[in-house]
Parts: C-alpha cells; sequence; structure tokens
C-alpha cells in the first residue's frame, strides 16, 4: 500500500487554484493592458476628469465577444480609481431583492460589475434605471390597497456592465451608460506581448517562434492564447525540457486539436456538419446546432465570430453558407453548385 505525504486536493481546491492563476495572469494597470488602445485613451481621459471632480466614473458598458478582457478592464478600472469592485452576473440576480441587497450595501464610489448583463430579468432591469439615474431605489412594498412606494438613497457608484450581445439590451437601459466600448480581436503582435507577459509570469522560457506559432493559433483572443501557453507548458514538463521550441509547441497544439489558423475539432465539426449534410449551406443556425450536437449560443457566440473572421463561413438570409476558403482549409472539393447559394 502506497502511503501518501500528502493530502489529496479537493476538487474545490483544484478550482480555487485555478482561479488563483487566471487572477495572476489579469493586468492589474492600463499601463500594463496590451491592445485596445482607443478604449484605453478613452478611459484615461474619463479616469481622470471623474477624479478632479472628485466624482465616480460615468457608467460603463464593455461589449465584445468572449474572453477579450471585459471583466480584466472593470477590475484595472476600480484598481485605477482606487475603489472597491463588487462582481455579480445578470443571470445570478433572480429578483429585485437580490439587486435592491446588492446595491444598499455599495459604499460610495464603488464600482457594481455585472457580467453577463443582457441576461438580467425585466423587472430586476427596471429597478437599475433609478439607481443609475438618481442613485435611488423605488421599491413597491405591500400589495392591494396597502400598496406603497418607497425610495432608498443609495451612494454614488459606477455600474460597469459587461455583454457579449449588447444587441439584447433594452434601449432604456442602454441609454444610461455614459460609456459605451467595444472590445475588438486583437492583432498577432498584440497576442505575442500578452504572451511574453505570461509566459514571464508563469515562469516558461519559451522561444520566439513558439510564442508567435501560438499568437497565430489563439484566435486573436487573450483567454484562448494563455490556455495554450498553459497545455505547452504542462508538456514541456512532461517531456523534461527547460525551453519550449517550435517542435513541442506544434505536437503540443496538435494533439489538443488545434490547427496552424487557430481551429479546434469543434469548429472543423460545425464546417463539415454544414458541407456533408447540408451541402454546404444556406441552413439555420437551429439545424446546425441539432446536427452537430452543440448549443445555439455556444455555437453563435464562440465559433460562428471566428469562422466569420477567418472567412470560412458566410451569414446570410436564408442561413450560414461555408465558403470557398472554409472547403479549401478543409481540403474538400468545392463546387459551383455551392458557390451559387451565395446569391
Amino acid at each position: 500500500m502506497i502511503e501518501r505525504k500528502d493530502p489529496i486536493t479537493s476538487p474545490q481546491e483544484i478550482e480555487t487554484d485555478v482561479k488563483q492563476l487566471e487572477v495572476t495572469l489579469r493586468p492589474k494597470a492600463l499601463t500594463e493592458y496590451v491592445g485596445q488602445e482607443d478604449i484605453k485613451r478613452n478611459l484615461k481621459i474619463a479616469m481622470k476628469a471623474a477624479q478632479k471632480r472628485k466624482e465616480p466614473i460615468e457608467h460603463i458598458l464593455l461589449y465584445g465577444p468572449p474572453g477579450l478582457g471585459k471583466t480584466t478592464l472593470a477590475n484595472i478600472i476600480a484598481h485605477e480609481m482606487g475603489v472597491n469592485i463588487k462582481t455579480t452576473s445578470g443571470p445570478a440576480i433572480e429578483k429585485q431583492g437580490d439587486l435592491a441587497s446588492i446595491l444598499s450595501n455599495l459604499e460610495e464610489g464603488d464600482i457594481l460589475f455585472i457580467d453577463e448583463i443582457h441576461r438580467l430579468k425585466t423587472q430586476v432591469e427596471e429597478i437599475l434605471y433609478s439607481a443609475m439615474e438618481d442613485f435611488a431605489l423605488d421599491l413597491i412594498i405591500g400589495k392591494g390597497p396597502a400598496t406603497r412606494s418607497m425610495r432608498i438613497n443609495l451612494p454614488k457608484f459606477t455600474l460597469i456592465g459587461a455583454t457579449t450581445k449588447a444587441g439584447l439590451l433594452s434601449s432604456p437601459l442602454r441609454d444610461r451608460f455614459g460609456h459605451i466600448f467595444k472590445l475588438d480581436f486583437y492583432e498577432e503582435k498584440e497576442m505575442e506581448s500578452i504572451l511574453n507577459r505570461s509566459a514571464q509570469i508563469l515562469d516558461v522560457k519559451i522561444e520566439k517562434g513558439a510564442i508567435a506559432e501560438i499568437a497565430r493559433c489563439s484566435r486573436r483572443t487573450p483567454r484562448i492564447a494563455n490556455r495554450l501557453l498553459k497545455r505547452v507548458r504542462d508538456f514541456a514538463a512532461v517531456e523534461g525540457m527547460e525551453i519550449v521550441n517550435m517542435k513541442l509547441t506544434k505536437e503540443t497544439l496538435g494533439l489538443i486539436g488545434v490547427d496552424h489558423v487557430g481551429l479546434d475539432k469543434t469548429d472543423r465539426k460545425i464546417l463539415v456538419t454544414i458541407i456533408e449534410k447540408f451541402n454546404g449551406g444556406p441552413v439555420g443556425l437551429n439545424a446546425i446546432a441539432a446536427a452537430a450536437s452543440e448549443e445555439i449560443e455556444t455555437i453563435e457566440d464562440i465559433y460562428e465570430p471566428f469562422l466569420m473572421q477567418l472567412g470560412f463561413l458566410d451569414r446570410t438570409s436564408r442561413g450560414r453558407v461555408v465558403t470557398a476558403n472554409g472547403y479549401s482549409h478543409l481540403k474538400i472539393a468545392f463546387t459551383e453548385k455551392s458557390d451559387a447559394r451565395l446569391f
């Protein structure tokens, strides 16, 4: 029988360690944050102006694909403004009382960060209006003849909302944000800078060419880049390599199913499904999701934007269509019949 010298790590402890590792890779100041130059420039001005007025910065809406740094930016703003940040998400706030409790516990100047803000329930969203505009809560108490309204004053705070679907926000809520910023995909050079910083933090010695290869395969998304870097680091540790080279990097990416442009197994599965089962399209998203055994939201939010950006998938009024470039990447013969479906 093998004697264990260390206690077994519980799943909860493992999850905590992973979260702590993620936090260490997040930049804590705008000077450390790579990319999104226009947003950083505007945020610097907005924060300096707010600090001179000795007021909280106006409410901010951050939107864009997942993994581009919306949560990181929210934490950086809190750090730069020297205030506390409280974090929650749209689905976690189930009723008005939940939001009222969060808002009433804020202190002057605090930041409330709501991720997936587009998923707030209508009745919950409605009490945000007066909170954002007047820094007050308008609540209805009681039922029937005993019904009465009550207003609770709140400290001045900043709401930062993050969403991958800005179009799903109601106009009244969207119009109450003073700043609305869209985060774009990063350039490869920016991805290399992010990876170099992460490699230094993780104490990973890696060749310049290997960094460039990971950047090229990272879907221009920092979260994915850091995840790939960790996988390469793991393989290097198993192989006993002190420096990660290009050969090991390519082998690792191949083993986890990531090709030279960043497509993974699911990306290719979606394209192949459209080609083989629907003759290349056009086909509706519901049909693709059912045939590929994937969630509609997952395809629409995670896979489709990148496939469209690469020019492998088109979204038409009649449905999704695999392009000639998509066929070429998969090494599948492209026919004029499929091309005609684009028009």
